[in-house]
């Protein structure tokens, strides 16, 4: 399994590799077996002490720092980022990459099966929701396998998955404000039981600019439809979407 997911990342010698939670390095051996060199982010001091104990600077730079505070606008452009991710940190790990996403090559996660699942679902099924609309926006994500219990020791009570998460490029995403966004996305799936007509507040007129049914739920909007909204919501201002469109 492990052979797998670096098969999945295929590192190349001039790439920027860059693992978030190394711990005791086992992705890290395996990696460095194929690259020359890696940059490793790790919260533990003692593991991270181990690691730039056990290679050289030259081949492992390790950065002793929660990843939730790590800025990672100081990487090189077009890094890759890999890493397998705790469940307690992954979704705002996950929102703070997505500011990001211009700089990066693409993202390799091992994560909870149903985290996956969630990220990379499609509008009007059961597992779709803000985490799928805030990252789908930014990037195209693929699911790539599942990772049995049987692989890790101990083994855990539940699956793992290991996602691919490729930036779309600027000429080709939406063009919105993100804060804007998330606000937007925050606010439909904090009433995701209702009908768009009372969980994003729009005038009856925005719903027929929009080609929007009133009666759908948060749920049925794709990515692009929630952009479209934050995009017209931010255009007009205090006036209605009719007027601006005039």
């Amino acid at each position: 399994m492990l052979a797998r997911i670096v098969d999945a990342i295929a590192p190349a010698r001039e790439d920027v590799l860059v693992e978030i939670g190394p711990g005791e390095g086992v992705l890290t051996h395996a990696l460095l077996e194929r690259a020359p060199h890696l940059i490793a982010i790790e919260i533990d001091r003692d593991l991270a002490a181990r690691l730039a104990e056990e290679f050289p600077p030259e081949r492992l730079t390790v950065h002793c720092a929660d990843a939730l505070d790590f800025d990672f606008s100081t990487l090189p452009p077009r890094a890759r980022i890999v890493g397998n991710l705790p469940y307690n940190i992954s979704t705002p790990l996950l929102f703070r990459l997505a500011e990001q996403a211009t700089r990066l090559r693409d993202l390799h996660f091992m994560l909870q099966r149903e985290v996956v699942e969630r990220m990379v679902a499609r509008h009007s099924t059961p597992d779709y929701g803000r985490l799928s609309v805030m990252l789908q926006v930014r990037f195209r994500m693929k699911k790539l396998f599942t990772v049995a219990p049987g692989a890790f020791r101990p083994p855990p009570k539940v699956e793992s998955a290991v996602v691919r998460m490729e930036p779309i490029p600027v000429a080709e995403r939406s063009d919105v404000d993100l804060r804007a966004f998330a606000d937007l996305v925050r606010r439909a799936f904090s009433a995701r039981r209702k009908t768009l007509r009372n969980a994003l507040g729009l005038q009856a007129e925005d719903f027929e600019v929009l080609g929007l049914d009133p009666k759908l739920r948060p749920e049925n909007l794709s990515p692009s439809d929630y952009a479209r909204i934050a995009r017209a919501v931010a255009q007009r201002g205090g006036a209605t979407m009719r007027s601006v469109t005039r």
